[in-house]
């Protein structure tokens, strides 16, 4: 076995290659840290390590990675709603998560419905936890009513709740029944509720006579 003297010390190789170790595994920590506790793997290419290494640290459960590219030390550290946020800035949150943000319906949803692009990657929603069911969009109707909300501690984006009664009527099929009646219920009853902005939103979206059917009845 090879041994190297180090300020008057003889070590041994496999602790000198120990010792490399750690000190890379504590620079990619912090450099995760210094980047907001999640980083993609083409940022940690800025590190200039081979890649080799990091898929180490990975196996020996010193990194965790989260899905395919993304990476962070302890997923503990972050609730559903921060990794959401992370890992898909560019989603909108829609059907019955959606309808829960806005307090429509009691029980929270297993799994997040998030509509995105229709063009990006369907591997880019696989992944254990949190359960992704994307729901595919036209570019040019995804951003129709967008805005943000605060859930939890972080912004998230979501459909207007105009919009929003017009995307759960459109895709009435791909919802449970029960929590649909109450989400739309729970709309029909909100006092700053805008029904000519819900008008708009069921030209565009198709569904005038879903909305003159089940809501106007009501109003």
């Amino acid at each position: 076995m090879r041994r190297e003297r180090r300020n008057g010390v003889i070590m041994s190789e496999s602790y000198a290659v120990n010792e490399k170790r750690e000190l890379i595994l504590q620079k990619v920590k912090e450099f995760i840290v210094a980047h907001g506790g999640i980083v993609k793997k083409n940022q940690l290419e800025e590190l200039h390590i081979d890649y080799r290494r990091i898929l180490d640290f990975v196996e020996k459960g010193d990194l965790i990675r989260i899905k395919s590219g993304y990476y962070t030390i302890r997923i503990g550290d972050y609730s559903e709603d921060e990794l959401i946020v992370k890992l898909f800035p560019d989603a909108v949150l829609t059907m019955e998560c959606a309808l829960y943000a806005y307090g429509y319906i009691k029980k929270k949803p297993y799994g997040w419905r998030l509509a995105v692009d229709k063009n990006t990657s369907k591997s880019r929603f696989k992944m254990d936890y949190p359960k992704i069911i994307p729901m595919y969009a036209e570019p040019e109707t995804l951003q129709l009513g967008v805005t943000e909300i605060q859930l939890s501690d972080v912004t998230v984006r979501i459909f207007e709740k105009e919009r929003l009664i017009c995307e759960c009527l459109k895709y009435e099929d791909k919802m449970d029944r029960e929590r649909f009646k109450e989400g739309l219920m729970a709309y029909i009853k909100d006092p700053k509720k805008d029904i000519a902005k819900l008008m708009y939103y069921a030209k565009e979206r198709k569904v005038v006579k879903k909305v003159q059917n089940m809501i106007g009845v009501w109003l």
